[in-house]
């Protein structure tokens, strides 16, 4: 039997509540709703560590945050992981080809990869120390030729991290988006026809900066939308994180993380970040065109899936790195050879999880290393009876982690700085607009949550737990010192 060829398609920020299959009110995204009814979608996906470095740091390992070392965001450390999941389809006879947004330092290290065709997004932190733009990124050389002068993606003025949104400044062809696309069918017409491949297609958006086509900007510009939910905790969270936080808790602050922008303003960045979602829609579609063209749909498993999510408002919200469903959840769908279709799965999967999933997919072993579970067999309309029923999360954010335990129905949160706490009923109220910690008659099932958690984290390094109780104010670092053992890349 012929080797199955694989391709990951990994977007970033995307929200595991915006599919139209899914239900969502206002996106519109027929190409993955067609890939979900041609395979299998995971409803309950999560991004244990959501923001871009940890993440991506699972994705690429299999490993738990625990153990490549990543529990924040923090850019200059080197990567030097020697079992990767692209090292593993190399190792087995794989061409292996990355496009796109990898996120890893050095920049140009390879992961694995044969050949990687860089696209980062304007990464303030590379632009500081790269010797040149050449050495971080292959989409602005890429987009100068075209243009015949210095061009940069942050003509516009709209910064990566921002809610500010507007259309994109040049000509559709040029968009980051397509460039990726661009890439992708070039590989597919000039591939080595005698090997299977892993394609990790990695788009960008709908990362800030929020600068779709005009088209799809304006396709949701004055669309009717719900307003975004607010719990009854957000004051609550204000107080608890105004001190860390500081400037950016400002509602006039355009890369806030908590605000209460103007109705139009909301607006604005609402259709933005929804036009990016189409647009990357319209982009995979005509990948997957040329897929068919090439004579490789039947025999090509497409995994769909986002590094961690947006809060775009939620509970006046914004970006990533909290453990709220609009950041955590991410959309996961898997479809091609052997996947059953039409199914819709509810067990807890995460990003660990990809990495052996697409090696069982394609016949090759699974290292020992492996933190994640290979979740195929669900794929294949089997029952697991064994698999997880507790999912736990992490993530360091303005000098505090943020502890974070789920199920398929409740999830459990804990604040170190200040030692607040969460506790959600996932069933009734999905959008997290009670905190069941203030209620009484929860007070015992919170003790239960709270031992829960004190057993997960005991041995951290950390010290947020001695065995019998949390431990609130202990300092945190984005980087687990398991993952300093060399000096930090020079910035």
């Amino acid at each position: 039997m012929t080797a199955p060829n694989i391709v990951l398609i990994m977007v970033d920020q995307w929200r595991g509540d915006c599919l139209s299959i899914g239900g969502h009110p206002v996106v519109h995204t027929p190409t993955l709703d067609q890939l979900a009814i041609n395979g299998t979608r995971f409803r309950r996906a999560y991004s244990a560590n959501p923001s871009c470095i940890p993440a991506r740091a699972s994705l690429y390992t299999g490993l738990t945050a625990r153990s490549h070392g990543r529990v924040g965001y923090e850019d200059g450390v080197p990567w030097d992981y020697t079992v990767t999941m692209a090292g593993e389809f190399t190792r087995h006879g794989y061409q292996t080809q990355a496009i796109g947004k990898m996120h890893v330092y050095p920049e140009r290290s390879q992961m694995g990869f044969q050949n990687v065709i860089l696209h980062d997004g304007y990464l303030p932190s590379a632009r500081r120390h790269a010797r040149s733009i050449e050495y971080i990124d292959d989409y602005i050389p890429w987009l100068r030729s075209h243009l015949g002068y210095a061009a940069d993606d942050i003509d516009h003025g709209v910064h990566c991290n921002a809610w500010v949104a507007r259309p994109w400044d040049k000509p559709e062809h040029l968009h980051p988006t397509n460039f990726v696309t661009t890439k992708a069918v070039e590989f597919l017409k000039r591939r080595d026809t005698r090997k299977p491949f892993f394609l990790f297609l990695s788009y960008h958006r709908p990362h800030p900066p929020y600068d779709p086509p005009t088209w799809a900007f304006e396709q949701y510009l004055h669309t009717e939308m719900p307003d975004p939910p607010v719990g009854d905790w957000t004051d609550d969270f204000r107080v608890n994180w105004q001190d860390s936080m500081g400037q950016f808790i400002n509602d006039h602050h355009s890369e806030a993380f908590m605000a209460r922008l103007r109705p139009q303003e909301l607006q604005r960045a609402r259709a933005g970040y929804y036009g990016h979602m189409t647009h990357i829609d319209h982009q995979i579609k005509r990948f997957l065109e040329q897929l068919k063209h090439e004579n490789l749909d039947d025999n090509t498993l497409i995994c769909f899936v986002s590094d961690h999510g947006e809060l775009l408002g939620d509970h006046h919200l914004f970006r990533k790195s909290l453990p709220y469903e609009g950041s955590s959840r991410v959309p996961l769908i898997i479809s091609g050879p052997g996947i059953k279709a039409g199914q819709t799965c509810n067990e807890l999967i995460e990003l660990r999880d990809i990495m052996p999933t697409l090696l069982q997919s394609a016949d090759l072993p699974i290292p020992d290393t492996v933190e994640g579970a290979s979740f195929l067999p669900l794929a294949q309309g089997e029952d697991l009876a064994s698999w997880r029923d507790l999912l736990h999360g992490e993530h360091v954010i303005f000098d505090q982690t943020v502890q974070w335990l789920v199920t398929t129905g409740e999830k459990f949160i804990w604040h170190s700085g200040s030692g607040y706490m969460q506790l959600f009923d996932l069933m009734d109220d999905p959008q997290e607009t009670r905190n069941l910690a203030k209620v009484d008659d929860y007070r015992s099932h919170l003790l239960d949550w709270q031992n829960r958690l004190i057993t997960t984290v005991v041995d951290f390094e950390e010290g947020i737990s001695d065995g019998e109780r949390l431990i609130a104010g202990k300092p945190t670092k984005p980087t687990l010192s398991s993952a300093l053992g060399h000096k930090k890349g020079k910035r």
